[in-house]
C-alpha cells in the first residue's frame, strides 16, 4: 500500500464568508471541469455528489464526510470513478488571509497499491484543484454577499407522563411518520430549556423533550440511577410514542447519555446531535472523576440545595454577553433541581462504565458548542468531531461553533442553533 498527498493553496480577494458561500455547496456547479452534477442521498441521508467531467463518460461519485460552517471546512471521500486506488480522502478549507481576502486550501490523501499509481492520481488531481480554486475565487469576488434571515415554523405541544418508579414526563409535538427527535437536557437543566428547538423540530418530524429521572415532573427510580437506566428510559419513550428510530439531541449531560445510548443501540438511531459535550467523564481517570464529584457535592453535603448555589453556576454556564432573560432562565432551571436529584446525576456521571468506541457510530452526527463554553470548549469538541471522522466506519460529521454563546448554547442562541439543527434533521430519511 502506497500513500501520496496533493495540496493546493490559492488566494482570493473575496471575503472568507463569500468564498465559503460558494464552496459549501457540495453539489454546486461552480467547477469549470464539471459537465453535469446531481445530488444524491445514501440510505442514511448522507450527501453524495454524482458528476461527469467535461469530455468524459465516467461517472464520479463522492460522499460528504465532514462539514463545518463555523470552521469553513468540508471533507469528502471518493466512492466511484477513479480506477486503481484504494482510498481518496479530500478536504477543502477557507480561512482569512493575513493581508485581507481569503486563503483557500484544497488537499487530498491518496492510497493505491503502488507508489506510481498514487503519484499519478495526485499529479492528475493538482490541475483540477487549481482550476477549481481559481473559478471559485472569481465567482466569490463577483457575487453579492447577502444574509437571509430564517423563519422557523412551530407547532403545538402537549405534556404527558407515563410509568411508575420512575414516572417519566415529556413535552411532545403531534405524531408524524419517521424518526422521533428526542431532546435530553443537561445536569443543571430541564425539558423546558428545549422548547424553541422542540417546536421547530416538530414542524418536520415527531419530537419530544424529556425530563430526566428526578428532574421536573419525572421521578427518581428506587435505586441510584445508572447509564443503563437512562438508556432504558429512552427505549421506553420510543415504545410509548410509537417510534421506530430516534434522533437524540443532547446538551452536556444529555450528550453523554445520548452517546452512551449510541454505543448500545446504534441501529436504533437515525441521527445523533451532541451539544456542549460528548465524552463527559468517560475518558477521565479515577482521580479526576473523584475530584469532579467531590467538588460539586461539597455544597450538597453542607446542606445546601441547587437553588442556593445556582447563581454561581450560572456565572460559569452563561457566555459573557448573555442577556438577563437568558440568565434568569438558566437560574430558574438550576434552582428547580432537588438536591437528591443533583446528587443522583453526579454519581451516575462520575461512574462511567466504559470508554466510548466511536467506530460504533454509523449514523450522521452533528456536534455543536458555544464559543465561550468553559466546560466543553470549541477546541475540545472539534477534536472529538475529528476523532469520530477518523474512527466511524462511514463518517458523516458536522461541527459548528455557536458564536457568542456559553455552555447552554441552545438557550443563548436559539435561532442559530435551530438553523443548524433543522438543516441536519431535514437531510435524514423520513
Amino acid at each position: 500500500m502506497a500513500r501520496d498527498r496533493v495540496q493546493v493553496i490559492g488566494r482570493s480577494s473575496a471575503s472568507p464568508e463569500a468564498a465559503w458561500a460558494v464552496a459549501r455547496d457540495f453539489c454546486g456547479h461552480w467547477h469549470p471541469g464539471i459537465a453535469t452534477i446531481r445530488a444524491e442521498r445514501d440510505a442514511r441521508g448522507s450527501l453524495v455528489r454524482a458528476f461527469k467531467a467535461r469530455g468524459e463518460d465516467t461517472l464520479y461519485r463522492e460522499r460528504l464526510t465532514f462539514l463545518s460552517d463555523s470552521d469553513r471546512s468540508l471533507a469528502y471521500t471518493h466512492l466511484e470513478g477513479i480506477a486503481g486506488i484504494d482510498r481518496y480522502d479530500a478536504r477543502f478549507t477557507v480561512s482569512p488571509a493575513k493581508d485581507g481576502g481569503s486563503s483557500i486550501e484544497w488537499a487530498a490523501d491518496v492510497e493505491a497499491p503502488d507508489a506510481a499509481r498514487a503519484a499519478s492520481v495526485c499529479l492528475g488531481t493538482r490541475p483540477i484543484f487549481e482550476a477549481g480554486i481559481d473559478a471559485l475565487s472569481k465567482q466569490a469576488e463577483c457575487q453579492a454577499e447577502t444574509q437571509v434571515g430564517t423563519v422557523f415554523p412551530s407547532v403545538e405541544v402537549e405534556d404527558l407522563s407515563f410509568g411508575e418508579a420512575p414516572r417519566l414526563a415529556l413535552t411532545v409535538t403531534p405524531r408524524k411518520q419517521g424518526p422521533l427527535c428526542l431532546f435530553l437536557h443537561g445536569i443543571g437543566g430541564g425539558r423546558a430549556n428545549w422548547l424553541p428547538q422542540l417546536t421547530a423540530a416538530g414542524s418536520i418530524m415527531s419530537a419530544a423533550a424529556l425530563d430526566l429521572r428526578g428532574y421536573g415532573d419525572s421521578t427518581l427510580g428506587p435505586d441510584q440511577s445508572t447509564i443503563d437506566d437512562y438508556c432504558a428510559d429512552i427505549l421506553h419513550v420510543r415504545e410509548a410514542l410509537g417510534a421506530d428510530r430516534l434522533v437524540l439531541v443532547g446538551l452536556s449531560y444529555g450528550s453523554w447519555i445520548a452517546t452512551s445510548f449510541a454505543m448500545r443501540h446504534p441501529d436504533l438511531l437515525a441521527g445523533l446531535v451532541l451539544s456542549g459535550g460528548c465524552t463527559g467523564m468517560s475518558e477521565a481517570g479515577v482521580e479526576e472523576r473523584e475530584a469532579f464529584r467531590v467538588s460539586r457535592l461539597v455544597p450538597i453535603d453542607a446542606g445546601q440545595t441547587p437553588a442556593d448555589f445556582a447563581p454561581s453556576v450560572v456565572k460559569v454556564l452563561a457566555g459573557p454577553n448573555a442577556s438577563d432573560v437568558t440568565k434568569a432562565q438558566l437560574l430558574q432551571s438550576m434552582a428547580a433541581i432537588p438536591a437528591t436529584t443533583y446528587r443522583d446525576a453526579l454519581m451516575c456521571f462520575t461512574n462511567p462504565p466504559e470508554r466510548f468506541d466511536f467506530s460504533r457510530l454509523d449514523m450522521p452526527v452533528l456536534m455543536m458548542t458555544g464559543e465561550h463554553d468553559r466546560l466543553a470548549s470549541p477546541t475540545e469538541i472539534r477534536g472529538v468531531a475529528r476523532r469520530i471522522l477518523d474512527q466511524a466506519p462511514m463518517p458523516d460529521v458536522r461541527y459548528e461553533t455557536i458564536m457568542d454563546a456559553g455552555h447552554v448554547c441552545n438557550v443563548e442562541q436559539p435561532e442559530v442553533y435551530n438553523r443548524v439543527l433543522l438543516e441536519f434533521l431535514g437531510k435524514l430519511p423520513k
